[in-house]
């Protein structure tokens, strides 16, 4: 029980105050007029106006209230490290115990374990939970057990008593780490990119001048090289294919330190090409000339060369050789010298007039073999005399004309059973709203003698559009030259722009158009993986850890050609997918965790916060310190010893009021002393 004097006034106290004013200048009349009774009078005011104030005895029932500490407990993966899981669970129960053996004094335990993803060791966040959940008058101190290494520093509270860190670890804890300091999401092919990185070397490091760094490329075998450790190391590297390279950076686990998690690094970067060189040669005028110069120009990626035939040597109209052009096309240059820097070549309606030298297709046939990509656009002039079938590029040429027949009647072009699982027309009809217009000329060509895949068929399913592999390179053959037809809407037209654009695309190499493809797209630890083939049906898929460790998944075909599974990865880090004999590689996430990003244990983050509640920073490899009780305001760490505040918390469980002037008794009172002021003054 105890008490206190409270004050209720009957009045608002400004006006108490005027009363109070009134009154003092009564009586400091009654004194200066001399009255014998001023003292009654002004013992009557001031019974009067402290009545008007209210006063009152109050008395509470209280139950203290315990005082609160909370312990918060990092078990994330960075104190999983050596000994400090360990060390932690055994600080964790001496200090609970320490502080249930205190009086009127209980201790909250709050574990904090891996978050989700990547978000590293949130130990603000929660502290501020523990905080929301308990009330902040009990609260007389917080104790953390970690390494220090948080990533929600941001996200502090406010604290109402002294914050402790008690760090794990040990004096000889060192650790080394693999740091990417600059990697373009993009590389032009072909081109010098330069990537920053760094070896650094964290706590008590022995001396090690020199380390083995190793890079590989797609999962390959690594290349090892000597690096210096501690500083900045700028590699050159030059993409070796386009799409998405995966760069792995490793160094080996050192005898002695903490963890390996730190030592690679994966860098995801997309090899695109920079201009595409295109060589269009057309070998006369016709409807459709445009389409392919309208559709390479439209390509700002592109650089397109144009060689058009306007006028045959043959012809004999009688212009002078000086109006015909103004200088002579370089076709040595190009079909010899430099046929290597194109990345396409286009024969649009070409036959042989005696203009390109046998040498000179032939240099273009050689040119396939060794990587390059051919298409030829037919047209009657590939069923002539004067067919390029007939020179020497049929050696490359997926199929042949049949006795020089030209089909001249409309035909609706379809995509066979294999187009729907090609790339280049597979969904095709889903990229046009409507039904696709006819062509009114196809070429015949001999469908039992066709090499390659026939993906698009006209007149009675003869080959429309053939593809090729021929030795390093690939050739297509458009048994048409009406596709033009599609582009002016004839009958409604058709998909031509996607088709040439795949079309071009498929035979420049692009990744997304590879027939037989294993790829892996991955949002967060999400990874969806799709088998693209020409196949009717595919194996296991075999998924490789970043442990080593093995599963294989079933696919499921989801759409023709397109086998599909979705993968939840267990962890981060680089995934290896393996089906038949295609392989693959994907990273899922950086390949060291922020857990693992730094692992010496140091409270230097902590200390501005801690500091501002006069708690302190200890390292648990000295002992786990003693606890002792601190006035608020005063230091709460000293050697071997951290300090709670008594918050003297309570509850108030009953409230009893009596009055100390009651109506009854301020009547009496002042009554009894103005009668006697009176009868004093009656007296003189």
């Amino acid at each position: 029980m105890s008490g206190t004097i409270v004050f209720s006034p009957l009045l608002p106290w400004a006006l108490v105050a005027i009363f109070a004013g009134i009154a003092l200048a009564g009586v400091v009349l009654a004194v200066w007029r001399g009255l014998a009774g001023w003292a009654f009078r002004a013992v009557a005011a001031l019974v009067v106006i402290a009545a008007l104030t209210g006063p009152s005895w109050r008395q509470e029932d209280r139950t203290p209230l315990t005082d609160i500490v909370l312990l918060v407990e990092d078990r994330t993966a960075s104190q999983r490290l050596a000994d400090r899981e360990d060390q932690t669970r055994v600080a964790a129960e001496t200090l609970a115990a320490r502080i249930a053996a205190r009086p009127n004094t209980e201790v909250r335990r709050v574990t904090l374990p891996d978050g989700p993803g990547d978000e590293g060791t949130r130990l603000m966040s929660a502290l501020a939970d523990a905080l929301a959940e308990e009330p902040r008058a009990r609260v007389a101190g917080m104790i953390l057990l970690s390494d220090g290494r948080l990533h929600d520093l941001d996200q502090a509270p406010d604290l109402p008593a002294p914050l402790h860190l008690l760090l794990t670890g040990q004096p000889e804890d060192w650790d080394r780490r693999l740091i990417v300091r600059n990697a373009p999401a993009f590389a032009i092919l072909g081109e010098e990119v330069t990537l920053s990185l760094r070896i650094e070397d964290t706590g008590a490091a022995p001396e090690a001048p020199e380390v083995p760094l190793d890079i590989s490329v797609d999962g390959g075998e690594p290349q090892r090289f000597l690096v210096s450790t501690g500083v900045d190391l700028e590699l050159p590297l030059v993409l070796p294919h386009g799409g998405r390279n995966v760069i792995r950076f490793s160094t080996p686990e050192a005898e002695g330190e903490l963890t390996a998690r730190n030592n690679a690094a994966i860098v995801q970067m997309n090899g695109v090409r920079d201009r595409l060189r295109v060589l269009l040669v057309s070998g006369e005028p016709h409807a459709g000339g445009r389409t392919w110069r309208n559709l390479l120009k439209s390509d700002s990626s592109v650089d397109l060369v144009h060689f058009t035939i306007l006028r045959p040597p043959s012809k004999q109209d009688g212009v002078p050789v000086s109006e015909l052009s103004l200088i002579a096309f370089p076709t040595r240059e190009l079909f010899m010298d430099k046929v290597d820097d194109f990345d396409l070549i286009i024969f649009d309606r070409y036959k042989r007039r005696g203009i390109l030298p046998s040498i000179y297709l032939q240099n273009v046939a050689d040119y396939v073999t060794r990587g390059g990509a051919v298409l030829v656009a037919a047209g009657p002039d590939f069923a002539s005399a004067d067919s390029l079938s007939r020179s020497p590029l049929a050696s490359v040429l997926p199929a042949q004309p049949t006795s020089a027949r030209v089909i001249e009647e409309h035909f609706l072009p379809q995509v066979s059973d294999l187009g729907r699982r090609h790339p280049v027309t597979s969904g095709l009809e889903a990229e046009w709203d409507g039904d696709w217009g006819r062509w009114m000329r196809q070429i015949d060509v001999d469908a039992t003698d066709t090499s390659g895949e026939v993906v698009m068929t006209g007149v009675d399913d003869r080959p429309l559009l053939i593809l090729d592999r021929v030795g390093e390179g690939r050739v297509a053959l458009l048994a048409s030259d009406h596709a033009w037809l599609w582009s002016r809407g004839y009958e409604g037209g058709g998909p031509q722009l996607e088709l040439l654009r795949r079309l071009a695309h498929w035979m420049m190499k692009e990744p997304e158009l590879e027939e037989e493809a294993l790829v892996a797209e991955a949002e967060g630890q999400s990874m969806r993986i799709t088998r693209r083939t020409l196949g009717d049906s595919v194996g296991a898929l075999t998924v490789t850890r970043p442990d080593g460790t093995e599963e294989e998944l079933a696919l499921t075909e989801t759409a023709p050609g397109f086998w599909t599974t979705d993968y939840q990865a267990p962890e981060i880090g680089l995934y290896r997918l393996a089906e038949g004999d295609l392989e693959s590689v994907i990273g899922i996430g950086p390949a060291a965790p922020k857990e693992f990003e730094e692992t010496i244990a140091d409270g230097s983050a902590l200390a501005p916060l801690v500091e501002g509640t006069r708690g302190g920073v200890r390292a648990l490899s000295d002992g786990v310190p003693s606890i002792r009780e601190v006035r608020p305001g005063r230091p709460a760490a000293g050697r071997g010893w951290i300090g709670l505040t008594p918050r003297e918390a309570y509850e108030t469980r009953d409230v009893r009021q009596v009055p100390l002037l009651p109506a009854w008794l301020v009547l009496l009172v002042a009554s009894a002393l103005i009668l006697g002021g009176w009868l004093r003054e009656g007296r003189r």
